[in-house]
């Protein structure tokens, strides 16, 4: 069966031309068992109509999609990781499947892969990914979307049959390829790759290219000005998708600037973690000893990250200009974080003071108290309309206490949003969907120990309601 008739793919990063990336063979896998597969997304795609069975030789053997590639893409980078640069990354266990446009809104999408074989850029590695691993990715982004992050999708993991040997969980373990869905994969690491180099022919190229198919509002004739307007977008993205996490009580884990995409999603999920409680020192990485990527540092490491972005663009831009840029960040996070805590609880602006002072009154409430971060946006949604509900709840003793005087003298005068659905189902609840690190460990051992999928699709299930309760379902195309 053909993709549907909404289908449009692309060939567009192949433009880019020689020395972008290298054309590599997926891994001959010895089995392919559809684990998952993203039917809301694939309708935006146009790939909905596919059967399992065309979507596993697509997804798990990677036959190439009608009208696009016809050999995938390892993609080139370098990247700071943990600050220490390394010239030696690019996809070492991915490619570049396919480009295709969202039926909605007509942007322009990458089909991306994870643990689909050896590339040149493997750096000894077997290109594969565990599928503890896919497992948790697709957990990751179902969750985050939920909860309004811009992410990229978990589209489809595919199981391959291989036993894998891995020092971080017991070994030999089980193998997968994921293929994401995100807006792009042009990293920050890309551009670092081309100033390492000295390369201004490819970097102008990659600049002009990622401004006109993905960023056009930052594109300027003065190729100074150009690439000052670039950085201030992508600033003002990455700061979008930092206020997100924080929203979400979100630890990415490993925020090296092979991981920062220019359009601002966030994707490449590794030891990632939600807050059981208000931390700002709570790290997701075993090996991040010093807290680098901690809760509270994500926004100073992205920051960081754009100031490497920035340093690039040197050769094009005059170094007072990308400065300026630079100064996006700071506000666009105050802002984005506003309104995406707003947007958690469901209730309308007011002004930009009164907004504020919510804000900084919750976070104040949950350091101190250190109630169950999710059970406090779930139970105030909707502000001071969902008193009743919430002072019945789990954690109604915390707001008995003291400690939330100012959270609820700040809601006074905010209304519901519109379009905040307190009526749905899901707020009859007692507790909210959450997906703390013992929850995903809990999903993982029946499938582990007995092949059991079941805790895993309830969960999705789960997860499924509270976007439909929050309004963050994809919109059909």
């Amino acid at each position: 069966m053909p993709p549907s008739s909404a289908y449009r793919p692309s060939t567009r990063h192949a433009e880019l031309g020689e020395g972008f990336f290298d054309v590599v063979a997926p891994a001959p896998f010895p089995a392919h068992v559809l684990r998952h597969r993203d039917q809301r997304w694939a309708a935006r795609v146009g790939l909905d109509t596919l059967t399992d069975a065309e979507w596993v030789a697509h997804f798990g053997r990677f036959e190439p999609l009608p009208g696009s590639f016809l050999e995938p893409l390892a993609l080139r980078y370098h990247g700071h990781q943990f600050r220490s640069y390394n010239p030696d990354l690019g996809d070492g266990r991915g490619f570049l499947f396919a480009q295709l446009h969202d039926v909605r809104d007509g942007r322009l999408l990458d089909l991306g892969t994870k643990g689909s074989g050896k590339t040149p850029w493997s750096r000894g590695g077997d290109g594969r990914l565990t599928l503890k691993g896919g497992v948790r990715e697709v957990l990751a982004t179902a969750m985050l979307e939920a909860l309004g992050v811009e992410t990229s999708k978990s589209f489809s993991l595919v199981e391959t049959g291989e036993a894998l040997m891995r020092g971080d969980e017991p070994s030999p373990t089980r193998s997968a390829v994921l293929v994401r869905l995100s807006h792009s994969h042009i990293r920050i690491g890309s551009f670092q790759r081309f100033a390492f180099l000295k390369d201004e022919v490819r970097l102008r190229r990659l600049l002009d290219h990622t401004i006109r198919t993905y960023l056009p509002e930052a594109w300027r004739e003065d190729e100074p000005v150009r690439a000052a307007a670039f950085l201030e977008e992508v600033c003002r993205r990455v700061a979008r998708t930092g206020a997100q996490w924080t929203a979400a009580g979100f630890v990415h884990g490993v925020l090296n600037t092979d991981n920062i995409n220019v359009t601002g999603e966030s994707f490449d999920y590794g030891p990632w973690r939600f807050l059981p409680t208000y931390d700002p020192d709570f790290t997701a990485a075993y090996f991040d000893h010093g807290g680098l990527y901690a809760f509270g540092r994500q926004p100073e490491a992205l920051v960081w990250n754009l100031a490497r972005l920035g340093g690039c663009l040197l050769p094009l831009a005059e170094q007072p200009a990308l400065e300026a840029a630079m100064d996006a960040f700071e506000p666009a996070l105050h802002r984005e974080f506003g309104a995406a805590v707003l947007r958690r609880l469901g209730l309308a602006s007011l002004d930009e003071a009164r907004d504020a002072a919510l804000v900084r009154a919750l976070f104040v409430f949950l350091r101190e108290s250190q109630a169950p971060f999710e059970q406090v946006f779930f139970d105030w949604r909707g502000g001071a309309a969902s008193e009743a509900r919430a002072t019945r709840g789990p954690a109604a003793e915390h707001y008995a206490s003291p400690a939330f005087a100012p959270v609820r003298a700040a809601m006074e005068g905010f209304a519901p949003a519109p379009d905040a659905r307190l009526d749905h189902p899901y707020f009859a609840r007692p507790a909210p969907c959450t997906m703390l690190i013992d929850e995903v460990e809990a999903i993982w051992a029946p499938i582990a120990e007995a092949d059991d999928w079941s805790a895993f699709r309830a969960k999705l299930g789960a997860i499924a309601e509270m976007a439909e309760a929050y309004g963050t379902t994809p919109a059909p195309p």
